[in-house]
């Protein structure tokens, strides 16, 4: 039995202000921030970042800042979801599967409500709720436990076959790394994906140009990226990933696109917003000594 058209199981203990959330988000009628708040927003995530990595002594700073404006646009302009209520079933979901970029979702769920932001100063410690990569059984407003690269987008295409046989209309939207296409298994599921004809599907790639080894081009080229995406029946669209704007078109794109996937191929920079890490393949998993942090503070006022 569902209450409110379906929006609340029956005996689910909710607020009004959260069953006003639901009905709104239901209707895609939630508040949208405008450029100036998103990247006020933005900032304040970066923050938390170099904060929390400081203070573990333990991440990955570059992979985590690069994420940034692409996690604030979904989570504050355009995922249906509830803080209040994670496990809402008409949710739309998000899976980060370059997992080690963790500390950028945690900042942005936290923000959203979803736990105390003074949690965010245990990332790291020992029965914290905040491990070093996402665990589903320990953090509200995480889908699935992550860490080994390359299983996201398996994960979301079944997900989104989910979504389909249960009649639902909620979308799955994966983050990869471009390091992380060196996976074959994501060249499984994204033909899988598009001999299914999953539309209510959308792959964000953070294509920052380098991974923990040095350039991607070096290791393991994937490129011509667009072309491969092109090439297994994705429609594509290629953005600067720090542009909301660029990003906010290409979210409403996808889901405007029909009879197929969609793949955003994001052009980001690895430790975006504190300049001494800035395409520095260094701070991929070296975290910031103290005096560091007060200079990437200092750049982040």
């Amino acid at each position: 039995m569902y209450l409110a058209g379906g929006l609340l199981p029956k005996n689910e203990t909710i607020t009004i202000i959260s069953f006003f959330y639901l009905v709104f988000a239901r209707m895609g009628n939630l508040p949208q921030l405008d450029v100036k708040s998103l990247g006020e927003r933005a900032k304040v995530i970066r923050n938390h970042i170099i904060r929390m990595l400081a203070r573990s002594g333990s991440g990955h700073p570059g992979s985590s800042l690069s994420t940034v404006d692409l996690l604030v646009a979904l989570y504050y302009n355009k995922l249906r979801h509830n803080p209040q209520m994670p496990a809402w079933p008409d949710r739309d979901r998000f899976i980060l599967s370059k997992g080690h970029a963790c500390p950028a979702l945690y900042a942005v769920l936290a923000e959203r409500g979803y736990f105390e932001v003074s949690k965010l100063d245990t990332l790291r410690q020992f029965g914290s709720m905040l491990q070093g990569h996402p665990c589903m059984k320990t953090t509200p407003g995480i889908e699935i436990s992550g860490g080994s690269l390359g299983q996201g987008l398996s994960v979301g295409l079944g997900i989104a076959l989910a979504a389909r046989l249960d009649k639902k209309d909620y979308r799955t939207y994966v983050m990869l790394g471009d390091g992380e296409l060196e996976e074959g298994q994501i060249w499984e599921a994204a033909m899988a994906s598009s001999h299914f004809k999953m539309d209510n599907l959308c792959a964000i790639i953070d294509h920052n140009d380098l991974q923990i080894d040095g350039s991607i081009r070096d290791i393991m080229s994937p490129h011509p990226i667009p072309d491969k995406w092109k090439s297994f029946g994705w429609h594509t669209r290629e953005i600067d990933g720090h542009d909301y704007p660029s990003i906010m078109s290409a979210y409403s794109e996808a889901e405007n696109t029909k009879g197929r996937p969609t793949v955003i191929i994001a052009k980001t920079v690895k430790g975006k917003g504190v300049s001494f890490m800035e395409n520095q393949v260094d701070w991929h998993g070296k975290t910031p000594s103290k005096e560091e942090a007060e200079r990437a503070f200092a750049e982040l006022k």
